[in-house]
C-alpha cells in the first residue's frame, strides 16, 4: 500500500562502528556554538576554476525510455544540467544528484480527493485517488511532478564553482513495485545509465544525449559544447532519501564494476538516506575506497535516526574520507524545493514534528529532543554549504574545505549548530 507521507523504518540494531571512528585516520567530533563562527580561511586555487555565471538546460529522452532491470517497468531518462557558463578549454567535474521517493503525477484535483479520503477513512478512494498520483507515465493532461527540479539552488552553487551539475529524474522508479534494496540497485542502475550517457557526450559528442537539449523555460533547441568538457574521471554522486541508499550501492566496492567504462566516481553523498536498515548483506553497501559523506536532519520526520549509524557501518574501514553531518532544526522535505510547501506543488509537506506547547519548536518524534525549526531557506542553506565544501575537496582538491568537513570551522554557526563527525583520509 502507497501513501504519499513515507513511514519511518524500524530502526537497526547497529552501533557506530567503531572501525570507522578509530581506523585509519583521526577521528573528531564537534559541535557548533552558535554565533563563534571562524572566518573564512584561504584556499586553493580551484582545480576549475569559473566566472560564476552558470546557464542551465534540460534534455527528456522519453517517459519510457529506460526500463528497471529487476522487473521491465518503464522510467524516464530526463535530466535537468547546470554548467558554468563559459566551459573554457578543460574539462569540469560532473554531479550527478538523484531524488528519493515521492509522488509523481501533479494532479491537484487527485491530491484533494486523497486528503478528503486520508480524513473520512474511505480506503477504497484513497487508494483510487493515490494511484493517480503515484503512476508512470501520468495521465494525459496530467504534468509529471519534477522532482529534479527541486535541487536547482544547489546545481547553480556548484556550476559556480565550476561544476556540471545533472540531477535525473525517477518517477519511473516511485510508481514501480520494486522496494528495499531491489529499489535502491535500481537507483544504482539509472546513475549508470545516465554517466554512460554523459561519457559518451563527453568523449566524443555523440550518443544519445547529442543535440537533445532544451531550454527549460521555452524549450527551444539549445547547442551546448559539452563534449571533451565534462571529466568523466572525476565524478561526484549526490542522493537524497531513497536515493541516499542508491548512491551508497552505486558507490560501494562490491559494485564499482557496474560503473561504465571510463567513469571514476571521486565522491559520494547520502543526504537524509532512507536506507532498507533491514538489509542482511552489508557488501551492498559497504564503501571503502571512495569519500563518503552523510546528513541527516535532527527533525527529520521521513527517515529515523538510525541513518547515520548505518552509513557509518556502510563505511567501515573507509580510509579515503567518511563525514557525518546531524543538522539541528531540519527536516527531510526542505532539502528538496519541489517538496516544500512554499512550492505550493502537490504533495508538498512540513514532515517535521512539531513540538507541543514550544511554537517554531520541531523534532523527529514524539519524545525526541526539540530544536529550531530551520526555515526553508536555512535549511538549503546549510546544506549546500556542506555539500559545496565536500565535493570541491574530493573533486577539486580544494584541502582549505577541511576545517569545515571536520568540524573545525562552522560556517553557517549564526543560523543553527551542525554536529560533525569526521575521519578524514
Amino acid at each position: 500500500m502507497k501513501r504519499h507521507k513515507r513511514t519511518r523504518t524500524p530502526a537497526r540494531l547497529l552501533g557506530l562502528s567503531a572501525a570507522v571512528l578509530t581506523a585509519a585516520a583521526a577521528a573528531f567530533t564537534y559541535t557548533a556554538a552558535t554565533g563563534t563562527a571562524i572566518p573564512n580561511e584561504a584556499t586553493e586555487p580551484s582545480a576549475a576554476p569559473s566566472s560564476g555565471a552558470t546557464r542551465t538546460v534540460r534534455y527528456d529522452l522519453g517517459n519510457k525510455a529506460w526500463h528497471l532491470p529487476q522487473t521491465g517497468e518503464p522510467g524516464e531518462l530526463a535530466g535537468v544540467v547546470h554548467y558554468p557558463a563559459d566551459l573554457g578549454t578543460g574539462r569540469h567535474p560532473l554531479i550527478v544528484m538523484l531524488h528519493g521517493l515521492h509522488d509523481t503525477c501533479a494532479d491537484r484535483k487527485a491530491e484533494a480527493a486523497r486528503t478528503a479520503a486520508e480524513k473520512s477513512g474511505d480506503d477504497a478512494a484513497y487508494e483510487a485517488a493515490n494511484a493517480k498520483l503515484a503512476a508512470w507515465p501520468c495521465a494525459p493532461g496530467t504534468p509529471a511532478l519534477p522532482s529534479q527540479r527541486g535541487y536547482d539552488y544547489l546545481g547553480r552553487k556548484l556550476a559556480a564553482r565550476g561544476f556540471v551539475v545533472v540531477s535525473v529524474g525517477a518517477n519511473g522508479i516511485n510508481a514501480s513495485s520494486v522496494m528495499g534494496d531491489d529499489n535502491a540497485a535500481a537507483r544504482a542502475d539509472l546513475i549508470n545509465r545516465h554517466l554512460r550517457m554523459w561519457q559518451q557526450l563527453s568523449a566524443k559528442g555523440q550518443g544519445e544525449l547529442a543535440w537533445k537539449f532544451t531550454d527549460p523555460a521555452t524549450g527551444a533547441a539549445r547547442r551546448v559544447g559539452f563534449a571533451h568538457h565534462v571529466d568523466m574521471g572525476n565524478v561526484g554522486i549526490m542522493g537524497h532519501s531513497r536515493a541516499g541508499a542508491g548512491v551508497t550501492w552505486q558507490a560501494a566496492d562490491s559494485h564499482r564494476k557496474q560503473w561504465p567504462k571510463g567513469v571514476d566516481v571521486k565522491a559520494v553523498a547520502a543526504l537524509a538516506p532512507a536506507y532498507n536498515v533491514m538489509t542482511e548483506d552489508m557488501a551492498n553497501y559497504r564503501i571503502t575506497k571512495t569519500p563518503f559523506a552523510a546528513f541527516r536532519g535532527t527533525c527529520d520526520g521521513q527517515v529515523g535516526g538510525e541513518a547515520l549509524p548505518f552509513a557509518a557501518d556502510a563505511a567501515t574501514g573507509n580510509r579515503s574520507g567518511f563525514h557525518r553531518f546531524a543538522i539541528r532544526g531540519a527536516n527531510h522535505n526542505f532539502f528538496n524545493t519541489q517538496w516544500s510547501p512554499q512550492s505550493r506543488q502537490v504533495a508538498a509537506f512540513d514532515d517535521a514534528t512539531p513540538v507541543k506547547g514550544h511554537p517554531g519548536k520541531c523534532t523527529d518524534r514524539e519524545d525526541g529532543p526539540p530544536a529550531r525549526q530551520l526555515t526553508e531557506p536555512q535549511q538549503r542553506h546549510v546544506a549546500t554549504t556542506y555539500l559545496d565544501a565536500f565535493f570541491r575537496r574530493y573533486l577539486l582538491g580544494d584541502t582549505g574545505q577541511n576545517l569545515i568537513l571536520t568540524g573545525a570551522r562552522h560556517p553557517d554557526a549564526a543560523i543553527t549548530d551542525v554536529d560533525v563527525t569526521s575521519a578524514a583520509p
